[in-house]
């Protein structure tokens, strides 16, 4: 009976593991500044390091881009060096400054051997070239020491001659080539050498400066020249960069740079161009490109304006993807040679052209990008992130949209999180930023652009963020540390302090002195009460909570609670009740005091380690989230101390939590991982979701905190923002729903998309443009509005002077911003606008070689004039010119070929509004037709373009941007298929609604999943509450009869209940339901009987004539899906204890496997071609174990399996791939068979995979193996009944749609959704 013990475990056990707080946002930290060896490069990955963490980022081959695959953090101190296997792609090997050394498998991204003492900190790293498994490591001094990794000799080995040096070793190089050769660099300038069979050269080649002293002048960069045995380049940080012999011990060349203050700081050699090589310099982001026979550089970009770090080129440079999408037959009109365009012929100084190569440069202010040397221009940077612990985060008050960070690194930095980049970065140098706090609403004057900081050792200051610069410091505290800060939200003239002084200071923001609270031990945190502007809250390490009233004159504090066992940390006050705060302590609780009861009221014990992060739910009373040094961040119910949810994904410990009012259900983390990650608890509420479409009440969405603090009680808004969406829609009359699912909308989803899907939907639904949201131009937009936003963009951009204040970072400077312009302006087919401005620049033969598209007579104007210039500056260079051709398909093609999807999407628009002419040449009869069938393929063109870049949305977990591309084209249909494969299924139906007849059959396909998502929920809300809001969602369902019936079926309750249901459903009671069912059988209507058995007092009843009918069907030989599926999907209703009983074991397992084929059959045709194997795999094990008597065979089954992989092969691959081999004729035939029985229409565009948001975020929660496949999960993960067995939660969304059965066979019912 394996299936009756999953059945009685209670179901508290079950819906731990559903995580209900949902990743959906990660900002990367930056490449660290301190080591050398941080950034490494192999195939088609690179990996940089932050300060405890390694990020690995993997070319994506379909869109020619770089994304973040992975981040590895098991260091717990800083990382000092990593190192790929130059034999194996897969394997790399990093070193920390804990004697730490850790041999990483990247694919499955975990450690498979460690080193535990290094003596010493290895302070560079390399992989023996001679060896296949070893490990060389050196710390400052040396030895160099050599790590058997695997075999006969592992261990660790010290190299016989490298040891007892003068100086300290910066870097050493294996020689790829030359067995045993190595050579160390040394800060005195000088390099040690040793190879077998020679003698050792220790501390030469000193640059000749420095002879004779002994100033430092460290060696920042080695490499030994690939062509060569004994050529090496060396740069020294201040005498700069030669080319020595390693046997002569003579330098060959010294390279000189175009001014003495320059020096490198990295160097790399070009593998795709012999004898080239790059440098990046110290100071300013300058990379130089250089020819070994030349002393000075070919070429200069400045890339930053800060400083190289590290330097590594990518040897085999991302293959340029063709895009067959669009076009898969050739052209025919094109002739055969008209590809084939002669070289350009090179004058003397261009002789070395720029190699092609893909560099990865990080920089020392933690930037890191991959920089494209052939086209000139950054493929990926990541600019600004943070290099090490965050330790607090806030958004601002007046905009949902930015965070501030703070972090160890000294700074702080303001982040946009819709595109998860930095806008704003403090200057730095201020030791370590422990604390932030954003002026409230109404400060100074009502600018609020303003940060407060609290440091470690510079006491705090307030930074204006758009100007840049420090306004104000306090230094109350001295030189000690400020561990909290915190502006009054009530008096925007207060701010508070607590430092390791003792004391908790407030003082005016002009520095007045108003309080001093001293407390016996180090303060570590502040908060002021939301509801009482003179009452503030401390935690202090004398393991006690004070309350301090700054009304009166006294020092002593009014309140202090005693009961933590160790110091405390944060203290907050609860937003929505009064007198109510809480504390996080080392202790590993969070305890929650009431001030007016003077007393603990609860302790949330669960955290294993000291608690910091803290944050109050400003909408929900009882929802409280903490942080801890144990990596988890955990979510409380609060009324009896459950613990709702644990996440575990970030990689070390939990610092900061914080979530806006206006966006209550969107919460921040920050931890010493350096990664901010964004989450959303809206899961956690989701029946609220359902009570706002179906309807209900106001008081069953918006109460007061006494009713929302009721044990057990369902969840309820008592927050601001929800008042507010309901004083405004009391103000409106007529139809309210639209604005009401909008405005809820907007507040329970995440950024990333929905703001822009709402301004799509009223476009739609003929919204007048003039209520469109300022920020609508930035959005995708709807393609009828596209040409007009972006012309007047660019004319934005021609105009527009510098702002006072500059324009954040690296604002751009005036050429850029034409050059920005003009962009613009060609890829709308504004070509006159577009040559004037290039005019304007002095790239005179860009404008020429395009005016020809404007007119002729316009290019013969222009070449006049560039001819007047010519020759009064008497330069006789030929004029290159070539033709506008308007060829709108080959420049569609050629954006796609490089991966800018939006670029072409803008040509594509532009095409269509028929601004791009082919010119004509002669005044031959220009006919209607052509223009009609030209509008016509232009249109066919957008519409791909808007579905490949949905695809690319869709494909980087981003469902609802992908969306939004759809409904850019009107494409409904496909929009809201793209949000029910992303399971945003409570976003789709509150737009489908909102769409109505457009939307209305995947809208009720949605409220059917709904229904199925409360029919089996073990959550924490009463069953009976469940069960009717799946009714209501049913009910919006017109035809909804049959719906109602499998509710029916499946609800397990008393007889009294389950007929005050069915009467609810407008269904017999269960008598009726009888003797409907015996008349049905009489008169062999099967699908009747079935159904009215299931809804009477036996239903197990149901199980034999469904099946003897499926087995009927299935034994001839003209079957198909849809004359076997509606039975067997009602028969997967049939209530879960009836299910289990051991009467019923024969059919249930009949069940289960013809459940599990046409489960297979199912996935074929809605293309899921992750669970195609895992379904037939399933159905194969129950034949094969249990004793049933179906018409199939196991051998069947493998035959259809290898043929559905042979074709699909074909399909996916076709014969590019060198392993492929074509499907057999019998194969061939046994697809065909298989596809002849699956007549399945599924919703249109439901077809392909699903993909949730969130999906391709690193995690770093316990790594989970699927059941299905054996390898690791990427993305949300679903843990089956028994709580050990994992699939991916895309994986179970899926199985779910075909198959009801949970995978283990049990008998289960699985719901994902």
């Amino acid at each position: 009976m394996e299936t009756l013990e999953w059945f009685c475990k209670s179901d508290a056990d079950v819906k731990i593991k559903m995580s209900q707080v949902k990743q959906v946002g990660l900002l990367a930290a930056g490449c660290q500044p301190w080591n050398k060896d941080v950034c490494a490069a192999s195939g088609d990955r690179f990996a940089y390091c932050a300060t405890l963490a390694i990020y690995i980022y993997q070319l994506d081959h379909r869109y020619n881009e770089f994304k973040l695959r992975a981040i590895m953090s098991e260091h717990k101190k800083t990382i000092t060096a990593i190192s790929w296997c130059p034999h194996n792609a897969e394997v790399f090997a990093s070193a920390s400054a804990d004697n730490l050394l850790i041999i990483w498998n990247v694919a499955e991204q975990k450690a498979v051997a460690r080193l535990d003492n290094t003596k010493g900190i290895p302070s560079s790293l390399s992989w023996c070239w001679n060896a296949n498994d070893s490990m060389a490591f050196v710390s400052h001094r040396g030895p160099l020491y050599v790590w058997a990794i695997s075999g006969p000799d592992s261990g660790v080995t010290v190299h016989k001659d490298a040891h007892s040096f003068l100086s300290d070793i910066c870097l050493f190089r294996w020689h790829p080539v030359k067995k045993g050769k190595v050579v160390f660099g040394h800060t005195d300038g000088s390099l040690s050498i040793f190879q077998p069979g020679s003698k050792n050269q220790k501390h030469v080649l000193r640059p000749e400066a420095l002879e004779g002293t002994d100033e430092e002048d460290p060696v920042t960069a080695l490499e030994w020249d690939p062509l060569s045995t004994d050529y090496l380049l060396v740069a020294n940080l201040h005498n700069g960069i030669r080319l020595v012999d390693s046997e002569s011990l003579c330098c060959i060349t010294t390279f000189s740079f175009p001014s003495a203050a320059a020096s490198v700081q990295c160097l790399a050699w070009v593998p795709s161009a012999p004898g080239m090589f790059i440098t990046g310099d110290s100071q300013v982001g300058v990379l130089r490109i250089w020819n070994v026979s030349r002393s000075t550089p070919l070429d200069n970009f400045k890339l930053k304006k800060t400083g190289f770090h590290a330097l590594h080129v990518l040897h085999s440079p991302p293959a340029k993807k063709s895009f067959n999408t669009i076009s898969p037959t050739k052209n025919h009109y094109t002739s055969s040679t008209s590809e084939a365009v002669p070289p350009p012929t090179l004058s003397q100084n261009q002789a070395f052209s720029l190699p092609p190569g893909h560099a990865v440069c990080c920089f020392m202010d933690g930037g890191v990008g991959l920089y494209d040397m052939g086209s000139k221009k950054w493929d990926f940077l990541r600019d600004l992130g943070h290099v090490e612990t965050i330790f607090d985060c806030k958004f601002k008050p007046d905009d949902p949209n930015l965070l501030a960070t703070a972090s160890f690194d000294g700074t702080i930095k303001v982040w946009d999180i819709n595109t998860l980049t930095a806008v704003y970065t403090s200057p730095g140098n201020e030791g370590v930023v422990y604390s932030l706090s954003w002026a409230p609403g109404k400060a100074l004057g009502g600018d609020l652009n303003c940060i407060a900081g609290a440091t470690s050792r510079n006491g705090a200051f307030i930074w204006d963020v758009k100007k840049g610069k420090m306004i104000t410091r306090f230094n109350e505290h001295g030189k000690n540390g400020i561990f909290c800060i915190a502006w009054s939200h009530k008096d925007s003239k207060r701010i508070a302090t607590c430092s390791g002084d003792g004391f908790c200071i407030i003082r005016t923001i002009d520095g007045k002195l108003l309080h001093k609270y001293k407390h016996p031990a180090a303060v570590f945190g502040c908060d002021w009460s939301q509801n009482n502007k003179d009452m503030i809250a401390t935690g202090c390490e004398d393991k006690n909570v004070r309350v301090y009233y700054l009304a009166t004159s006294s020092d002593q504090p009014l309140k202090v609670f005693t009961g933590h066992t160790a110091k405390v940390f944060h203290v907050r006050w609860s937003p929505l009740r009064e007198g109510i705060l809480c504390s996080g302590s080392d202790d590993g609780s969070v305890r929650i005091w009431d001030y007016t009861q003077d007393a603990c009221i609860n302790v949330l014990s669960g955290h294993t380690a000291p608690v910091r992060g803290l944050m109050w739910n400003t909408e929900v009373p009882y929802l409280l989230t903490s942080g801890s040094w144990d990596y988890s961040i955990r979510v409380w119910d609060t009324r009896d101390g459950t613990c709702l949810d644990t996440v575990y994904d970030h990689g070390a410990d939990v610092y900061g939590l914080t979530c806006h009012p206006s966006r209550p259900f969107t919460m921040a983390s920050c931890s010493r991982d350096s990664t901010v990650r964004l989450w959303s608890l809206t899961p956690l509420i989701a029946p609220l979701l359902v009570n706002i479409l179906t309807d209900h009440s106001w008081d069953d969405i918006i109460g007061n905190t006494d009713r929302a603090m009721v044990p057990g009680a369902a969840p309820l808004l008592c927050g601001k923002v929800s008042r507010d969406i309901k004083q405004e829609l009391d103000k409106l009359t007529g139809d309210l729903s639209t604005k009401k699912l909008r405005w809820f909308s907007e507040c329970f989803s995440p950024p990333g998309g929905s703001h822009n899907l709402w301004n799509l939907v009223a476009v739609i639904n003929g919204q007048d443009d003039s209520l469109l949201p300022q920020s609508y131009g930035q959005d995708l937009m709807h393609m009828k509005h596209l040409i007009r936003f972006k012309t007047s963009e660019a004319q934005e951009l021609t105009i527009v002077k510098m702002s006072k204040f500059g324009g954040g970072i690296g604002a751009p400077s005036k050429e850029e911003r034409l050059k920005g312009a003009a962009e613009i302006h060609l890829r709308l087919g504004q070509i006159q606008r577009y040559c004037e401005l290039m005019v304007e620049l002095g790239e005179w033969d860009k404008a020429l070689s395009v005016a020809p598209g404007v007119s002729l007579k316009y290019w013969k104007k222009l070449m006049q004039r560039r001819a007047d210039q010519l020759m009064q500056e008497g330069n006789d260079d030929v004029i290159p010119y070539c033709v506008a051709t308007g060829d709108v398909k080959k420049l569609v093609n050629f954006f796609m070929c490089r991966g800018q999807l939006k670029e072409a999407l803008l040509v594509a628009q532009g095409a269509c509004e028929g601004n791009i002419h082919v010119p004509q040449t002669s005044s031959a009869n220009n006919n209607a037709s052509t223009d009609n069938d030209d509008m016509e393929a232009y249109n066919g063109l957008l519409h791909s373009v808007c579905k490949e870049l949905a695809e690319w949305y869709f494909q980087d977990g981003r469902a609802v941007l992908a969306a939004c591309c759809h409904l850019a084209v009107d494409n409904t249909e496909l929009a809201m298929a793209t949000l029910i494969r992303g399971n945003e299924l409570e976003l789709a139906v509150y737009a489908g609604k909102v769409l109505g007849e457009l939307a209305a059959p995947a809208t009720h396909y949605v409220l059917e999943l709904l229904a199925r998502k409360y029919m089996t929920t073990a959550t924490c809300f009463p069953s009976v509450a469940n069960r009717d809001l799946a009714c209501q969602l049913l009910q919006m369902i017109p035809d909804n009869e049959i719906l109602l019936a499998k509710l029916c079926a499946f609800y397990p309750g008393s007889t009294a209940e389950i007929d005050e249901l069915h009467e609810r459903c407008g269904l017999p009671s269960l008598e009726e339901c009888k003797d409907l069912a015996e008349s049905a059988e009489g008169e062999g209507d099967v699908f009747n009987a079935v159904k009215y058995h299931l809804l009477s007092p036996e239903p197990d009843k149901a199980l034999p004539i469904g099946m003897t009918f499926v087995k009927e069907q299935l034994t001839g030989s003209e079957w198909t899906v849809d004359s076997i599926y509606p039975v067997l999907d009602l028969l997967g209703y049939i209530r879960t204890d009836r299910l289990v009983l051991s009467k019923c074991s024969e059919h249930r397992n009949e069940l289960l496997i013809l459940c599990g084929y046409i489960g297979a059959l199912l996935a074929i045709s809605r293309q899921y071609i992750s669970i195609v194997p895992a379904l037939y795999e399933y159905t194969s094990q129950l034949l094969k174990r249990r004793e049933v008597a179906v018409p199939l065979q196991i051998e069947q089954l493998s035959v259809e399996l290898e043929a559905w992989r042979a074709c699909m092969q074909s399909v996916v691959k076709g014969s590019v791939e060198p392993s492929y081999s074509p499907p057999s004729e019998a194969q061939r035939e046994a697809y065909a068979q298989l596809l002849s029985r699956i007549t399945e229409q599924p919703h249109m565009g439901l077809q392909g995979p699903d993909y949730v948001t969130g999906s391709n975020l690193p995690s770093h929660s316990e790594v989970q193996i699927s059941c299905f496949t054996g390898v690791r999960i990427q993305g949300p993960v679903f843990f089956l009944e028994d709580g050990k067995s994992a699939i991916s939660l895309n994986d179970a969304l899926m199985w779910a749609k075909v198959n009801p059965f949970s995978p283990l066979g049990t008998g289960v019912r699985i719901n994902p959704f």
